[in-house]
């Protein structure tokens, strides 16, 4: 991108790897003022890389999402953390859909120790994490596979879909906005996603902060379709407002202890807080 000084580029390479920028830290690792970095991020949304949210910045989304394999490293520590807590209410024994996402591959890595589990899936990522444990049968939709992420969408994914009723869905969302609507960018995903929710019994959403200041074009459900909902912080007051009128669980888990922005913490632990 032309026009950025190298400590706005810096800047940008941290925020699509951590999915969010603070002022405080970025002053202290470039050792500048501040006002200097509220500049620089100021630039940055001026070219709409960032979106400013209080304190600091985001990357920016509209019509297009991420590169799959860069969403990986956004908020990547919170998705741990996030898919640690999910995987603990999956019971031994039952039945789950896992859509695609990079949220919901951490739920299955958290998974790999559980027994006596069916997993139906259109995501070939969580297919290759847990076909290898012999207590956990896999079962993936058919259909054409998007090359970007190894997402199986389409009518033959849908229909297959329709033929189980599971106990649980585990789905993500790309944005999910102030009124609670889930919301994605590509509407053949989109459709895989209504079938999931549609088919099973308990649906529980797992998503990061950085999903509650994002926009995407393509509606999935309502957040009121839910029955829990897993992210890392807590809740705007609008969206805790709906989730509690409506009876849905959501469950804070967040890294006790988040690396530098400099460094990568070896392991991760978390709290969880429940709230109704």
């Amino acid at each position: 991108m032309t026009g950025l000084t190298h400590r706005q580029s810096e800047i940008l390479n941290i925020a699509r790897a951590f999915g969010r920028v603070m002022v405080d830290d970025l002053a202290k690792r470039f050792e500048v003022s501040a006002q200097t970095i509220r500049k620089d991020l100021n630039d940055l949304c001026d070219h709409r890389s960032l979106t400013r949210i209080h304190g600091g910045a985001i990357i920016a989304s509209g019509v297009e999402n991420l590169a799959y394999e860069a969403r990986r490293f956004v908020a990547a520590e919170e998705k741990k953390a996030i898919g640690a807590a999910a995987a603990a209410l999956i019971p031994n024994g039952c039945s789950l859909f896992i859509n695609i996402g990079t949220t919901t591959e951490e739920v299955a890595s958290a998974l790999t120790s559980h027994e006596d589990l069916l997993v139906i899936t259109n995501n070939l990522n969580v297919a290759m994490l847990l076909y290898r444990h012999p207590r956990i049968e896999v079962i993936v939709a058919g259909g054409a596979v998007r090359r970007a992420d190894g997402a199986v969408i389409g009518s033959t994914a849908i229909s297959l879909i329709g033929q189980f009723k599971v106990d649980y869905a585990i789905i993500g969302a790309s944005a999910i906005d102030e009124e609670g609507a889930l919301l994605d960018f590509d509407y053949r995903e989109v459709q895989a996603a209504q079938a999931i929710i549609a088919n099973a019994r308990k649906v529980m959403l797992v998503s990061d902060s950085t999903k509650l200041r994002r926009s995407a074009p393509v509606r999935i459900a309502h957040i009121s379709q839910i029955q829990t909902f897993v992210t890392d912080a807590a809740l705007p007051a609008g969206l805790a407002n709906i989730c509690h009128t409506r009876g849905i669980e959501v469950i804070e888990a967040m890294p006790k202890a988040s690396a530098d922005i400099d460094d990568t913490a070896p392991e991760i632990s978390s709290t969880v807080t429940r709230l109704r």
